[in-house]
């Protein structure tokens, strides 16, 4: 059998169900209720393992790649957005998403704005993971409230090797990242 199909057990193949079948307000509705518990990203923690991308039960991912516009949104290369070694050819084959889910947008002489456009992006955190590497850090991950079915077992949380995942009070809003601790340079 082919190992890169994932394997969805009845009960988290039930929810996501559910909520599709009801449009996914009443699901939410329910789980955001006074009192009930969201799934938290903490983009300090994460290390962009991909994980977010193939273990969530809803495809794509309802993981996502945020930009902080006020660490960076406007550069000339960006490291998330083009692969290493890449020039200014900003072809397909050029980019560091696979799906192409950041988007370039020229603002003036030498500069662009990055914007990630979310129903294409998948959460498999590679721009995150070129950002913090060769750029500013900008770019991270979070769980998209709207989109997630809030599983009691979270697949992600499981298999997330840093414990960036954890349950908060849906009162409480994103943990968004702010500064460019964590993030490193290589020269």
């Amino acid at each position: 059998m082919n190992e890169s199909i994932k394997k969805i057990r009845r009960r988290d193949f039930m929810r996501v169900a559910t909520a599709a079948a009801a449009g996914g307000i009443a699901w939410r509705g329910i789980r955001r209720a006074s009192g009930s518990t969201v799934w938290q990203l903490d983009p300090e923690k994460c290390v962009q393992c991909g994980r977010c991308s193939t273990h969530c039960v809803l495809n794509p991912s309802a993981v996502k790649c945020i930009n902080s516009y006020e660490i960076c949104g406007y550069c000339d290369l960006c490291p998330g957005y083009l692969r290493p070694g890449a020039k200014l050819d900003t072809g397909a084959e050029s980019q560091l998403c696979p799906v192409s889910a950041i988007k370039r947008k020229f603002i003036e002489d030498p500069y662009f704005q990055y914007v990630v456009d979310e129903e294409l992006c998948v959460g498999c955190g590679k721009c995150v993971k070129g950002c913090a590497r060769f750029g500013n850090g900008s770019l991270y991950l979070q769980v998209k409230r709207d989109l997630c079915v809030d599983c009691n077992e979270c697949e992600i949380a499981r298999g997330c090797p840093a414990e960036a995942f954890r349950r908060i009070p849906a009162e409480v809003g994103y943990l968004l990242k702010t500064s460019q601790k964590g993030a490193s340079r290589e020269t």
